[in-house]
């Protein structure tokens, strides 16, 4: 990962009110009495979500910042009820989206897709009862019911800062004497402190449906397959197809910017990529980003991927440690395709202490 998704998820956690600030509309959908069903950290000012429309009932789930939900999610309409892929960061993102689709469709969720297992991505889950299968791949639901949804490094680095920015928030807030930039500040703090009490509320939830590879549902008209294409991000990416739209929801095998790289495996995401390529799609939906068109994203994504890995290799053979070869690995290279590297170096640096456990054998 380059600092360019680091810096936009701060974007997010840490700004996220700056929508509301230019006009996004006070009316409160999430107030603070107790709602029957309502998880906590759903304290926040609507709309929580853009729903983009792709195609006749496909919509691209992007987060607006006044609720803190980090991954985006896919819908997919069937003739009687929805498909969902990823159920976001929290129980109270997962809960308000399924409140704001309401205004789009009034099918029914009953089914939610897991792209893979990391926390921004299934730790939604719990909202959900038995009339709703969560499908993932067997190895999400390994992974989750292990515990590494939420004991992770890449958990740590992008929530485990909240306390902090929340009492920094909270002395800013202390000092500061201008009326419209406490408003702004407390708008921040607010999502905050939802953000930690929504974080805080989780229980890891796994699939209660699984593949290994395949896996197609019919929902009226709409064929909707469930592709394991191969290792890459982690070892159970799950890609969403919709092969008469000509749509893939691609969850973080390929995002809009590079992707978290701490649980990798190095070279065979390369390979993933160029099975996914096979595909007859024009749409990317990805699990962060905007949605995209056209398969140039994947030859970029490739070409950095081949570019840190024969890096790692030159350093670990050169006895570089890994913390320092994060600091010296140098993707400037790739900068045309990914204008956020600015500078060597990798933020977070999980992605290279990844490389050197594989080629040390200890990542089979």
């Amino acid at each position: 990962m380059t600092r360019q998704r680091p810096l936009l998820l701060l974007l997010v956690v840490f700004l996220g009110a700056g929508a509301m600030a230019l006009g996004r509309g006070p009316s409160a959908v999430a107030d603070q009495a107790a709602t029957a069903g309502r998880p906590p950290g759903t304290s926040y000012k609507s709309p929580a979500f853009t729903f983009n429309k792709i195609t006749e009932g496909v919509y691209h789930a992007v987060g607006t910042g006044s609720l803190v939900v980090m991954s985006n999610a896919t819908i997919i309409e069937g003739d009687r009820d929805v498909l969902v892929v990823d159920s976001h960061v929290s129980p109270g993102g997962a809960w308000a989206l399924r409140e704001e689709l309401k205004a789009i469709t009034p099918k029914p969720i009953r089914w939610v897709v897991n792209s893979h297992y990391h926390f921004d991505h299934s730790h939604g889950n719990q909202i959900y009862g038995p009339e709703v299968e969560i499908i993932g791949h067997e190895f999400a639901r390994q992974q989750i019911l292990a515990g590494k949804s939420i004991n992770s490094p890449a958990l740590q680095f992008y929530v485990g800062g909240v306390p902090a920015a929340i009492k920094g928030l909270e002395g800013r807030l202390a000092a500061a004497t201008d009326d419209k930039e406490r408003a702004t500040i407390q708008a921040q703090l607010d999502i905050q402190r939802n953000h930690l009490e929504g974080t805080n509320a989780v229980k890891p939830t796994p699939p209660t449906m699984t593949l290994d590879h395949t896996m197609t549902l019919h929902r009226g008209s709409r064929e909707i397959r469930l592709l394991f294409l191969g290792r890459g991000h982690t070892a159970g990416d799950v890609v969403v197809y919709l092969p008469k739209e000509r749509i893939v929801a691609t969850g973080d095998l390929l995002v809009e910017a590079t992707s978290y790289m701490g649980d990798a495996y190095f070279p065979e995401w390369d390979q993933t990529i160029e099975t996914l390529k096979q595909l007859d799609f024009d749409t990317v939906l990805p699990g962060h980003g905007r949605a995209f068109t056209g398969k140039a994203k994947l030859d970029h994504w490739q070409a950095y991927l081949r570019d840190f890995w024969a890096q790692a290799q030159k350093f670990h053979k050169a006895g570089v440690a890994w913390e320092e070869a994060a600091k010296q690995v140098d993707l400037r290279g790739n900068a045309v395709n990914y204008p956020g590297i600015r500078s060597a170096g990798i933020t977070p640096n999980h992605g290279m202490r990844r490389a050197y456990e594989i080629l040390d054998g200890k990542i089979k």
